[in-house]
């Protein structure tokens, strides 16, 4: 075609986009996640746990506060009404709820805070302090009620109560002055749990509500499983194709 009936072609198109709908739009239960690939692409996708579908997904490099309360909004516009969001917990995920969706009910990710808690401490921690809280960390998935979540709050605010000082201990460099958490592991893993307390047992009040973002996952799962062959694929074929060249 010419150069003039493709900007036809493309004038027409643009004017005409189609529109964005969505499956969903009342008491919406939306997990909310993105997932790193290899090339340096971030996808989120913001998924509907009630029907198992995806609303909306973003293509871009990094989990940014910006872009993901546009597409929240962009789901308002369309007249979307999430009743809560189960998310990692990110800030800008956070963040962006409270802007687009203030009255909608937050709920960490139980899994993605015994993973994290397990990441920073690891499998077989050497300090007392430090085994204790990945016990605690491993029961946040199997409280099922009211009463289970209150003996577990009990046990980890004794817990800190005793081990507060050793945990926040801090160790200083007398020439520069520069100071650090002597036991940096345990003092992230204590502050990640902390954090994630106010919004970590949500789903108690409401059966509805999904605790865990794994449908997600799983969906992440799969689509790694079919994107990344075919990526290497295209690299090898590249690489062929360049070494034949010279």
């Amino acid at each position: 075609m010419s150069q003039s009936t493709l900007q036809r072609l493309f004038k027409f198109y643009l004017k005409s986009p189609p529109a964005t709908t969505v499956e969903s739009k009342e008491h919406v239960h939306l997990l909310i996640d993105g997932t790193y690939f290899e090339n340096g692409l971030c996808l989120i996708l913001y998924y509907d746990y009630d029907i198992q579908y995806v609303q909306l997904f973003r293509q871009t490099n990094q989990e940014k506060f910006r872009e993901i309360k546009e597409d929240l909004f962009n789901l308002k516009k369309l007249g979307t009404q999430v009743y809560s969001v189960t998310c990692d917990g990110h800030k800008s995920i956070m963040k962006a709820v409270a802007k687009a969706f203030p009255n909608a009910i937050l709920q960490r990710c139980v899994v993605h805070v015994k993973r994290q808690i397990k990441n920073y401490l690891g499998a077989k921690p050497q300090l007392i302090q430090a085994r204790a809280l990945l016990y605690y960390s491993k029961q946040i998935t199997r409280i099922n009620s009211q009463e289970q979540a209150a003996k577990w709050l009990i046990d980890v605010y004794d817990w800190y109560s005793l081990n507060e000082a050793f945990i926040n201990q801090k160790s200083i460099n007398e020439i520069t002055g520069r100071s650090w958490y002597t036991h940096k592991h345990l003092h992230q893993a204590t502050t990640h749990l902390i954090n994630a307390i106010p919004n970590l047992f949500s789903y108690l009040n409401d059966e509805q509500i999904p605790k865990s973002t794994n449908q997600i996952e799983g969906y992440f799962a799969h689509l790694k499983e079919k994107l990344i062959p075919m990526i290497l694929t295209k690299q090898t074929q590249k690489h062929t194709s360049n070494s034949e060249k010279q």
